[in-house]
């Protein structure tokens, strides 16, 4: 999955509402209607559905076990506080829902007496709790930052709002920390992220929707999709990239670089004011001609991509980094940034010049220096380090700009 972080904005700028809460002031419930399920096959323990207000958990009614690493107890990772924010962000602007549960467990045995005539009895689970000599309260197996991002919302925004807040709910009934920890294990581990070029595609496809849009300008997520649509452009119209990019659930062919990294190798080609004041199709036209350009300089790298590195993840992220460089020189010189020409002549030796050993501890050069490992030497610079190098490398090959 990808991480990200978002601030805190203004109570003003709330849009459509996430939910509509009945009026008048929030009161806890006594009970909770849900539905009994299958015991866990693993244990011994009944387990509840339903849904709770977030005023019956927040604040004080619930706990987030996490690992101690002096006692060896709790199992729960520290909250991302950048989770939470983002979560209650898009929470109060309406741009997300909670349809999936949270996974809640009642560690007293005594709890599974609790569910009466359909029904979860919080009033039982208290009385009863006192009783025994301990005070019950629902331990957060899965779904911390859901919750945490709904106290943030109780405590420091609209608290009667918030608190009537409908959160789909499964309880276990009476498991035991280890027993806990074990579905913690289960949920966590065999849950699988999206795939990083699925996720731009859908993106590109979400953006379309304005509030979905602006909160990736607030991230600063904005260029993904930005740079998706120029990625499919280019993989449709491009001689140089057509066929050669895969994306979500293609087969590998004749592809040699997947959308991901294509997509993430033009952030820093869509950060340069220049390119980012341009329409996308100028920004294309620009792309496809300097690519063009690469190939006029080495054209066997591009008729056989798979023996060479330069439209692989190296080739393409060095080039990448390095264009922004090359079109303020080419502007420098009035030449046109939508000609392929203008960009073999300033590359040429910055791309041929290159030395480096390969595997075996051979120099090699020029076209040899980008053949795919172990005959060539650019794969040695695969690590963010090496990258670093061998753009500085090609850059201390480019002309300079002169000013006049």
């Amino acid at each position: 999955m990808l991480t990200i972080t978002a601030n805190e904005v203004e109570e003003n700028s709330m849009s459509r509402p996430t939910f509509s809460p009945e009026p008048g002031p929030f009161t806890s419930p006594k009970t909770i209607p849900v539905i009994m399920g299958p015991k866990l096959i693993r244990a011994d323990v009944p387990i509840v559905t339903g849904f709770i207000p977030a005023g019956a958990l927040i604040p004080n009614n619930f706990v987030v076990p996490h690992r101690d690493p002096r006692t060896g107890r709790g199992y729960q990772r520290l909250p991302q506080d950048a989770r939470i924010n983002e979560l209650a962000t898009d929470l109060r602007k309406g741009r997300v829902d909670l349809p999936t549960s949270v996974l809640l467990n009642i560690r007293n045995r005594e709890a599974r007496r609790a569910f009466q005539d359909g029904s979860l009895n919080l009033a039982h689970l208290g009385d009863s709790g006192r009783a025994l000599g301990y005070e019950p309260k629902f331990y957060v197996v899965d779904g911390q930052h859901r919750i945490l991002a709904l106290k943030r919302l109780i405590e420091e925004f609209e608290e009667e709002r918030w608190s009537k807040y409908q959160i789909p709910f499964t309880c276990m009934l009476g498991a035991t920390e280890e027993e806990e920890m074990d579905q913690f294990y289960i949920v966590n581990s065999k849950a699988k992220s999206v795939r990083t070029d699925l996720a731009y595609e859908l993106l590109s496809q979400r953006a379309h929707d304005p509030e979905v849009m602006e909160s990736l300008v607030e991230r600063g997520r904005d260029w993904q999709v930005f740079a998706t649509n120029i990625v499919k452009e280019l993989a449709e119209d491009s001689p140089v990239w057509r066929n050669r990019i895969r994306f979500a659930a293609m087969e590998k062919g004749d592809t040699v670089m997947p959308s991901a990294s294509m997509i993430s190798s033009l952030k820093p080609v869509l950060g340069s004011p220049y390119f980012k004041a341009l329409s996308s199709d100028q920004q294309v036209a620009i792309l496809d001609a300097y690519w063009r350009g690469v190939r006029d300089v080495m054209p066997d790298a591009f008729d056989q991509p798979g023996e060479y590195s330069v439209q692989k993840g190296i080739g393409v992220t060095v080039l990448h980094t390095l264009m922004t460089q090359v079109i303020e020189i080419a502007r420098s010189r009035g030449d046109a940034v939508t000609e392929p020409d203008t960009y073999s002549r300033i590359l040429r030796d910055a791309l041929g010049q290159l030395e480096g050993e390969n595997a075996s501890g051979d120099t090699v050069s020029g076209l040899d220096f980008w053949r795919a490992a172990p005959l060539g030497a650019a794969g040695s610079y695969s690590s963010s380090a090496g990258r670093r190098v061998l753009v500085a490398k090609m850059q201390q090959r480019l002309p300079k700009i002169t000013v006049l």
